[in-house]
């Protein structure tokens, strides 16, 4: 059973192939991790799957449809929410303010209900609240919920990463590089986050360059290199396969842990 299959992906940039004919499989409720060297085309498939961009050719199945092509807008309207490297909060806003903004099926608002705030308005805000609180406090962030995102160190921004696809309640997560710059300690509680939530049935597909969280967390990982799907299955067994060595690590390092 898979929750996201990509079938044959191609993607170019100016005549330079960044994907070649990607292959892969993510089965619901636990931990992929994607691995491969700089340049293999992991965040290039990110952003493919994610209707960032539209790939040239291939497909890309989720939950059973193919959503190749979609908006970004309509992708995580079925359910794939995405972080990025660099975390992308609004600055001037709030903890709360960020996380209530990236909640789901928002209604907008319009000038006259805004200056008059009638009763189901109000009703949403409170629950939307509700939701961004229990959110901050999983994610250890509640005592600076009325914080400027602007004054979250690093790792604190990366989780308010994590909380922002949370808002938008998710079956399947997509994390690029999510203890990218971040202190040991707080990289172990994001990693701990992460199991938790595999745990209590989301879908993570990460993007990670420290091997010793891929690791600890993954139940699966998938290698690629040059732009096609190269090794697969646990990380002991990845890390042993020579050609990962060669194409990951270059060939005089004998192992990747």
């Amino acid at each position: 059973m898979t929750l996201l299959q990509v079938i044959g992906v191609e993607m170019s940039f100016y005549g330079v192939q960044a994907l070649n004919g990607v292959d892969l499989a993510v089965a619901p409720h636990r931990i992929t991790g994607l691995i491969g060297p700089n340049g293999a085309g992991k965040t290039t498939l990110f952003n493919c799957i994610t209707g960032v961009v539209a790939p040239d050719r291939g497909r890309i199945v989720f939950a059973g449809d193919d959503i190749a092509g979609l908006r970004p807008d309509q992708v995580t309207r079925r359910g794939l929410a995405r972080t990025f490297q660099i975390a992308r909060g609004l600055p001037r806003l709030s903890v709360l303010e960020n996380l209530m903004l990236y909640a789901g099926h928002q209604p907008g608002e319009r000038l006259l209900p805004a200056l008059l705030r009638p009763a189901a308005a109000r009703r949403f805000e409170e629950m939307l609240i509700g939701r961004a609180v229990a959110v901050a406090r999983r994610l250890n962030l509640f005592s600076l919920l009325a914080n400027p995102a602007s004054e979250l160190s690093g790792g604190q921004k990366k989780l308010l990463e994590i909380g922002r696809v949370l808002m938008s309640e998710p079956k399947l997560i997509l994390l690029d590089e999510p203890v990218a710059g971040v202190n040991p300690s707080l990289a172990r509680e994001i990693g701990e986050h992460l199991k938790a939530l595999a745990r209590e049935g989301l879908t993570i597909l990460l993007i990670e360059h420290h091997l010793d969280m891929v690791a600890r967390l993954c139940d699966h990982v998938i290698v690629l290199a040059e732009g096609r799907r190269l090794a697969e299955g646990s990380f002991a067994a990845v890390a042993a396969d020579a050609g990962v060595q060669e194409a990951y690590m270059g060939r005089r390092r004998q192992n990747i842990t």
